[in-house]
């Protein structure tokens, strides 16, 4: 069976970019009817943030990823780890990590390291000054296990390092980047257990890899030089390991890493502005990867049937907002009225504390549904609705009209509007365009002032729509405060 992971750190927030990491390896698992497991990696207890394991799996839930194992969210929205191969949080697994590492010690595989962060410091500015790659020196690779034990009962801090092959070469298959080799002299000997007692991410990920059965392991290039280290711990504990899949960076669009300083990297930041899972799913799914043909607009499911690993591409992929922006618009245009509404809800109830079932939203909404990039911005952009706008009594009036003749129209048409019963959009559209002939009237000359009275603004969506929104009664209220502004 298949079975993927996604391993994030507590350290805050979700990374768009590990949003990303965690949608293929989701994709991966769901197309071969294999399990998505969330394992939280949070070893560096120095980058702990408290309150940060909900906060990813909020954002998880909200972009509908959801573990079938691990670390999760129960019905009360309480963490909770659910599997028979936990624990599935690291700082719980230190005694399965110490039997491994105590292991690899008694085999020879790994060694007592004593040297102090002066003495590293000292020896990594002495290889830059000779322009010699960086790493620890191999200074006590050949400390005995008992002297070392003997070191450590007199007090002498430590930490352990795994014995990495100095000959030869390590070579692999990623599914992204085909054949990969590295020279073994080049890679040092890593530390994988600190002396805190807690494993590096080199031992722990193996060990948890393996255990938890992983057949995947899909994560950021940051992590293909590391990869010579664990195929070596893999070796030294007889083990087979998972394929590997190692994906592009993610961008600035000056190509440069994506970074807070050029603009919003967690996902949760792209929530609270109102942007759809759906099209954030759809953009992150495109950061490296596209179908091969002109297609753009994909649903998770279609995701599922489509995607395949192989066609990931090696370069970056470059975060482009106006992209992310575009596909938002198109969901928010597709969306179904009632839907959007679910979507809005508290967004409009906590904005103009207002009942949603006290007006017709369906209609509200569709006012400014293809208008919006963001459900903020759909929000926002309803205030016209729910509050009586300020605005200058000159933008009532039309290009080629005055304002004598603006508010003779708007008196005019109020009194027209008084004497109709149906207020519908269609009955209005029908009703006033004829009223507007009989009159020798231009559109210019009612419809526009009509508009910004009803909107109290410039830009807005038709007088027919508004009015059918804002009922009879408002409608007539607000032509009123119009014609007065033009006295």
């Amino acid at each position: 069976m298949i079975r993927t992971r996604f391993a994030p750190s507590p350290t805050g927030y979700l990374h768009v970019g590990s949003l990303r990491t965690a949608l293929y390896a989701f994709i991966v698992a769901k197309q071969n009817g294999g399990d998505f497991l969330l394992r939280v990696e949070d070893t560096d207890r120095e980058r702990f943030v408290e309150g940060s394991i909900e906060n990813l799996l909020r954002s998880l839930d909200w972009a509908g990823i959801n573990p079938d194992e691990g670390v999760q969210f129960d019905l009360n929205k309480k963490v909770v780890q659910a599997g028979d191969k936990g624990p599935y949080i690291q700082s719980e697994r230190l005694d399965v990590y110490h039997k491994y590492v105590d292991e690899l010690l008694e085999k020879g595989h790994a060694y007592y390291c004593f040297c102090s962060k002066e003495r590293l410091d000292e020896v990594r500015k002495i290889q830059e000054l000779n322009k010699q790659a960086t790493g620890y020196d191999g200074h006590c690779r050949n400390i005995s296990l008992a002297e070392a034990k003997k070191k450590i009962e007199t007090g002498e801090k430590a930490v352990v390092r795994m014995k990495m092959s100095k000959e030869g070469t390590t070579k692999f298959t990623d599914l992204i980047r085909g054949t990969v080799e590295f020279e073994n002299k080049l890679v040092d000997d890593q530390v994988i257990l600190k002396s805190d007692g807690f494993p590096t991410y080199h031992l722990a990920v193996v060990v948890d890899d393996h255990l938890m059965e992983i057949t995947h392991a899909i994560r950021g290039e940051e992590w293909l030089p590391s990869t010579p280290k664990h195929l070596e711990l893999y070796k030294m504990f007889g083990w087979t390991p998972p394929q590997f899949a190692h994906l592009p960076l993610l961008l600035n669009p000056d190509r440069s890493k994506l970074s807070k300083r050029q603009g919003d990297v967690a996902v949760e930041d792209y929530i609270k502005k109102g942007y759809l899972p759906e099209a954030m799913l759809n953009f992150v799914a495109f950061l490296g990867w596209n179908p091969g043909d002109e297609r753009e607009i994909f649903s998770l499911e279609e995701l599922v049937k489509e995607f395949s690993l192989e066609k990931v591409n090696k370069a970056g992929g470059v975060f482009n907002l106006e992209k992310l922006d575009w596909y938002n618009r198109e969901y928010l245009k597709k969306m179904d009225d009632e839907e959007l509404v679910l979507r809005c809800k508290s967004l409009l109830e906590e904005k103009y504390k207002i009942s949603i079932f006290h007006f017709p939203i369906s209609k509200v909404i569709a006012l400014e549904k293809e208008r919006a990039t963001t459900l903020v911005e759909l929000v926002d952009n309803l205030r016209f609705i729910f509050e009586d706008m300020e605005y200058d009594g000159k933008i009532l009036v039309w290009k080629k009209s005055d304002a004598v003749k603006t508010k003779q129209n708007l008196a005019n048409l109020s009194d027209f509007l008084a004497n109709l019963s149906d207020f519908s959009k269609e009955n209005l559209q029908s009703k006033v365009g004829e009223w507007v002939k009989e009159n020798n009237l231009t559109n210019g000359d009612v419809l526009w002032p009509m508009r910004v009275a009803l909107a109290g603004q410039e830009n807005s969506p038709g007088p027919f729509e508004i009015a059918d929104v804002l009922g009879k009664e408002k409608s007539l209220e607000r032509i009123k405060v119009a014609i007065n502004k033009l006295s």
